[in-house]
This record gives structure tokens, C-alpha cells and sequence, in this order.
């Protein structure tokens, strides 16, 4: 019932990552398990326990998406049922009557997800799922995502921020073969003590009255009277800034403070 999120830059070696957790490779050192399951020594368990979506989702487009499901539990060797279970699941029961190639993007990636879930696996691994999709596909997808991750362990590699912070329980980021966090989404992005907050002032201040305030690890004049400033502190700094705006006669006009994002967060971790 956990629904994880997967990043990290370009050849930080998470496709890798991905092959060895759905065993297509070994790896070259260490270890890797997946639902308990090593995935070397016991590759065949693994693959029982895995559901898996890649990024060039492969499907038979002259066959009818039933056919298709039909023709996978066949090989799976699941009972019928299970296709009208997953074509439930994954919204496709208005569609399930026509042909694979007269589907849109958003409804054919519905099929590769349905047919990930025919054999009930414990685990389900997708590869940038909502590659490609607009904005209204890329939302239902994400439903269904959603919705499967209630009930099963969702490993989603992706490297749009946007989608892990909307559908993502925990990120586990990468980067140069190496796991540089794993943590809880709100976790990991309040971990951060920097703080980014915007003020306007009644008139232009001097670069050399703003270095004054405490805390304040930079600062930027963004347009006239308004001020940029960064503070690295555990608490809030906006009571900070206000008081130093009065013991100097200044009056605030405005004073925001900009919340951190996950895409910030991934830049600092990473760069």
C-alpha cells in the first residue's frame, strides 16, 4: 500500500537499477531484493512477484484489448476472472471491446497496466508511465495509479517531479549509482531548513542594510523596493524581517515566504 517514487539525473544509473530489480540483468556487485525475494538467486519468485510496465509499453495493436488480456492469463495462467477484474481496475470496461491500435496513448498505457496486474503481483514496477500523455490522460492515469497503490507496493520511475509530489507516499532518489535519499515525501522536503522569502519595502534599501538581517545566507533585488532572501534556520524568519523593517523605518508592503518544492530539493541533492 505504498506507492514510490523513483529519480534521479540523467546517468545516475536508474534504468540500471530498474533491469536488475526486474531481473533482465544481474548485477555486476552487491545485492538487490524485491518482496523479499533476492534477485539473483531467486529470480523466478521475483518475477512471480513483480508487475511490470515499461517506458515502450509493448502491446499486439491488432488485437482486441480482451483478446489481449485474454491471451496473457492464458500465459500467466490466472483464471478468467481476473480480466474483468483488471479491466475494472484500470478503467478500461468502455474500451475493452475495441481494437489496441484505435486506442488513445492514455488508454493503451490502461492496457499495459492491466495486463502488469493479470497474475495479482505483489510489487508493480512502471517506467515513466505518463510519457507522451496530455494533460487529461496524465491525470486519469495517475487515478488509476493511485488506486492501484492502495492495495500494492507501486515503484514508479519517472523524471517529472509534478507526478511524484501528486501520487508519491516516498522518494528514493539516485545519483551516481548511489541512493542519496529515501524518505518520506513531506519529510524530505521540510528536512531542508532553507527558507526563501519575498518583501517589498516602501522605498529602495541599500545591499549593505539587507546583509544585516540574521540568518540570511543570500539575498537578490529582484525589482526595485522587492528583496529575495534566503535564510538557513529552524525557524520561521518572516517575524525576522518584519522587526528588522521596523527598527530601521521601513514598512513591509508585502512579505511572503516561498514554499519549497520537491523539484528544489532534487537539484540541491543532486548537483
Amino acid at each position: 500500500g505504498e506507492i514510490v517514487g523513483f529519480l534521479g539525473p540523467n546517468g545516475a544509473g536508474k534504468s540500471t537499477l530498474m533491469k536488475i530489480l526486474t531481473t533482465y540483468i544481474a548485477a555486476d556487485d552487491g545485492s538487490a531484493a524485491v518482496n523479499g525475494f533476492d534477485v539473483k538467486s531467486q529470480a523466478k519468485a521475483v518475477q512471480q512477484s513483480i508487475g511490470y510496465l515499461p517506458e515502450h509499453n509493448p502491446l499486439y495493436l491488432d488485437l482486441y484489448v480482451r483478446e489481449y488480456l485474454a491471451f496473457n492469463a492464458d500465459v500467466y495462467k490466472v483464471a478468467k476472472s481476473r480480466i474483468e477484474e483488471v479491466i475494472q481496475l484500470t478503467g478500461l470496461s468502455n474500451e475493452s471491446h475495441k481494437k489496441i491500435g484505435q486506442l488513445s496513448k492514455g488508454y493503451r498505457q490502461r492496457v499495459g497496466l492491466a495486463n502488469a496486474l493479470l497474475h495479482n503481483p505483489d510489487v508493480l514496477i512502471l517506467d515513466e508511465p505518463t510519457t507522451g500523455l496530455d494533460p487529461n490522460q496524465l491525470v486519469e492515469i495517475r487515478n488509476v495509479i493511485k488506486n492501484v497503490g492502495k492495495d500494492k507496493t507501486v515503484f514508479l520511475s519517472t523524471h517529472i517531479m509534478q507526478e511524484v509530489e501528486a501520487i508519491c507516499d516516498r522518494v528514493i532518489i539516485i545519483d551516481k549509482g548511489k541512493i542519496v535519499a529515501d524518505k518520506k515525501l513531506d519529510n524530505l522536503i521540510s528536512a531542508d531548513k532553507e527558507q526563501i522569502i519575498e518583501v517589498e519595502f516602501d522605498f529602495k534599501v541599500e545591499e549593505q542594510l539587507i546583509a544585516k538581517i540574521e540568518n540570511l545566507t543570500s539575498y537578490k533585488n529582484t525589482h526595485d523596493m522587492i528583496w529575495e532572501l534566503t535564510f538557513n534556520a529552524d525557524k520561521d524568519m518572516r517575524p525576522a524581517v518584519f522587526d528588522f523593517a521596523n527598527a530601521n523605518g521601513l514598512k513591509t508592503l508585502q512579505l511572503n515566504q516561498k514554499n519549497k518544492n520537491l523539484e528544489a530539493v532534487f537539484r540541491e541533492i543532486t548537483t
